[in-house]
């Protein structure tokens, strides 16, 4: 029997939810990584020095820090950046990031992991798993394609006929969408009659 890693029931356990199973891995990895180094990291001081490069978080990962438990650390690090660019502003210079935001970073190398993983698995049991999910969205479709070009077949097909189906739902939806075609439109299924929203979904990602 297979020996089964941590990422395997990681990876188990997101695709039961019907969406990318790599978009939901990386959006709780991420947040926890948030969460740890705000609570337990802000007196390090490499981290701090990391942070101050980059500018703090982006704007995608700093969007919640306004309502975070622990306002001490949000404000220390906060104090942290923008002294770094005071400097800057008395010049009227526009301040640059000189560092990759460091959750983007971790999110990064979550993402590589994961993908890398998913690319070397061919065993029965996680095939039937997965395959039975939303499967990867576009992005992260086109990211693993980009880091390896040793796909498993059964993920290239799995893939490929996940996006045919969305692609012919989306055009049926579209053309059912026009002028005097409400009896059709009535007639799609419920589930299609929203699949603009899958479509969005599936060319963004949800991480």
């Amino acid at each position: 029997m297979t020996e089964r890693h941590v990422n395997w029931f990681a990876l188990e356990k997101a695709c039961a939810a019907h969406a990318c199973p790599v978009c939901t891995i990386v959006g709780e990895r991420t947040a926890k990584y948030i969460d740890n180094m705000l609570f337990e990291h802000v007196s390090d001081r490499g981290f701090r020095a990391v942070y101050r490069e980059a500018g703090g978080f982006c704007p995608t990962h700093s969007a919640n820090l306004d309502s975070w438990r622990d306002g001490l650390a949000v404000a220390i690090l906060g104090v942290d950046v923008l002294s770094s660019f005071m400097p800057e502003f008395k010049k009227r210079k526009a301040p640059r990031r000189k560092g990759l935001c460091p959750a983007c970073a971790e999110s990064g190398r979550v993402e590589r992991e994961f993908l890398g993983y998913i690319a070397e698995r061919d065993e029965e049991d996680f095939v039937s798993f997965f395959t039975a999910s939303g499967g990867l969205c576009v992005p992260h479709y086109a990211r693993l394609l980009s880091l390896t070009r040793r796909v498993p077949r059964w993920l290239s097909d799995f893939q490929a006929s996940a996006f045919e189906v969305l692609l012919a739902r989306s055009s049926a939806f579209i053309e059912c969408s026009a002028w005097g075609r409400q009896s059709d439109f009535s007639a799609l299924p419920e589930r299609d009659k929203t699949v603009w929203k899958e479509l969005a979904r599936a060319l963004r990602g949800n991480a």
